[in-house]
């Protein structure tokens, strides 16, 4: 009822419904401990290696506890285990599986759905998943994200361009060329990452001239095809105008990074977490990443399961309490770097690389690069898909292969899909689902969520 609404309503009155959404979804994030982990976390800045473990080894052992106690899933996995609590025992505790979450999902919850801050995930390997946090669980990771973003000169309220997967725009704002809506009471202007075609570019350009955010955050594939078009055309951005670029949900690779900070001649400070409730990883002044060990317990597996340097990240969360994340797999990878320290004063263990991709994508006439992170965004509140690929061959046609648990996966749920879809392509687009068994790895060993082979054809 709300979205009907928000769609009819003139922008003015959008823009209002904005600012009341933030203002209630802020009040839950910035209340409560809040601002004493935020103080909590600055204080602790300069801890050396072995404070910070004793402080992992402690939020370990209470989230265990708590779990077992609390969700009928762990109490069942851990059943007749010893030690549980022990960081020194993790490895005896079962690897959770993205699959095995989501099937066992509403036993793994400690807290009801009407208590919880609700996350709806995606995720690039196609299984969507509702996630319960409590209001503890959210205050404090964003009194992490935020301290992290202090460092740059960031609080809530100064003048920020945020690029993230929100459908937010109408027919009358694209015919109006206008792809972006405001919130003026915390001085946020959130641009639509739907419509990033040539034919709009100079319009979000324009507006960032006009804007002028100090931050920008989000999704940096969209940041990226706005800096491209400006040094294309020659166009100049002006000097000490925005302050730091924080990019979210996609990777950043070396090349996008100097072109962003080439272009809007600002830094890029780049972070991982996940919508599920990942432990953070946050890139220090030095341009070093650091695990952020307060938030979290990063275990870097090879294919059997033992530690390595460079392998998939199996993350325990501390900031999962209303949806227990514990030895969960969440299908990523990354690279340590065993030898460095850095001299910025973090002590944490440093990153060496968060292995991703930022180039997959797909293409519409009408609404031009769709990326990964809004490609993901199709399986928000979507039950039953179990895995997804997407291949284009045509300008004008999708074929989308899912293999789905027929128990959960209805007709309403397709159409859902469905009409996310087309919120990011458009109505022009032909779009083909096929339901399959089973949907094949390369053989390079990986699995591919999006496979665009016209990319020659996209200028």
């Amino acid at each position: 009822m709300l979205d009907f609404i928000y769609k009819k309503s003139p922008v003015f009155i959008q823009n209002i419904m904005i600012s009341v959404f933030n203002y209630i979804a802020y009040k839950k994030r910035y209340g409560g401990q809040y601002y004493y982990k935020k103080k909590l976390y600055r204080n602790n800045e300069h801890l050396t290696l072995k404070e910070l473990k004793i402080i992992q080894k402690r939020k370990f052992s209470n989230l265990v506890e708590y779990s077992f106690k609390n969700s009928n899933f762990y109490n069942k996995l851990y059943n007749g285990l010893e030690e549980i609590n022990d960081l020194d025992n993790i490895n005896q505790l079962p690897i959770l599986d993205k699959e095995l979450l989501r099937s066992e999902i509403q036993d793994v919850y400690t807290i009801k759905k009407n208590n919880s801050i609700l996350a709806k995930t995606g995720g690039t390997t196609g299984k969507s998943l509702e996630v319960f946090f409590k209001k503890n669980d959210m205050q404090d990771r964003f009194a992490l994200l935020d301290n992290f973003r202090a460092k740059s000169g960031y609080k809530l309220g100064k003048k920020t361009a945020v690029f993230s997967g929100k459908d937010i725009l109408v027919n009358r704002d694209i015919n109006n060329g206008v792809f972006w809506k405001t919130d003026y009471y915390y001085n946020v202007r959130y641009y639509s990452t739907f419509h990033v075609k040539p034919l709009y570019l100079v319009k979000y350009l324009e507006n960032l001239l006009d804007y002028k955010p100090r931050y920008l955050v989000g999704f940096p594939s969209t940041m990226l095809e706005i800096a491209n078009y400006g040094i294309r055309n020659n166009i100049e951005f002006p000097k000490n105008i925005i302050l730091a670029i924080f990019p979210t949900a996609e990777t950043i690779t070396d090349k996008s990074r100097s072109t962003l900070e080439l272009f809007f001649k600002a830094k890029v400070f780049d972070q991982y977490a996940s919508s599920e409730g990942a432990p953070f990883i946050f890139e220090c002044i030095k341009g070093n990443l650091h695990l952020e060990l307060q938030s979290g317990v990063y275990e870097v597996l090879d294919a059997a399961d033992n530690n390595c340097s460079q392998g998939r990240l199996v993350i325990t969360s501390f900031t999962s309490y209303g949806t227990p994340l514990i030895r969960y797999d969440i299908g990523d990878r990354v690279e340590l770097d065993n030898l460095s320290s850095c001299s910025c004063g973090n002590n944490n263990p440093i990153v060496k690389r968060i292995l991703g991709r930022i180039d997959d994508f797909i293409y519409s006439k009408e609404n031009g690069k769709i990326n990964l992170g809004n490609i993901s965004n199709t399986l928000k509140g979507v039950n039953g898909i179990k895995k997804i690929q997407v291949i284009q061959n045509y300008l004008d046609k999708l074929n989308i292969k899912l293999v789905v648990d027929s128990v959960f996966y209805s007709a309403d749920d397709q159409a859902t899909f469905i009409k996310n879809w087309r919120a990011r392509v458009g109505e022009k687009m032909e779009i083909n689902i096929t339901i399959l068994d089973d949907i094949p790895i390369e053989k390079s060993g990986k699995f591919r969520m999006v496979k665009n082979n016209i990319k020659d054809l996209i200028k």
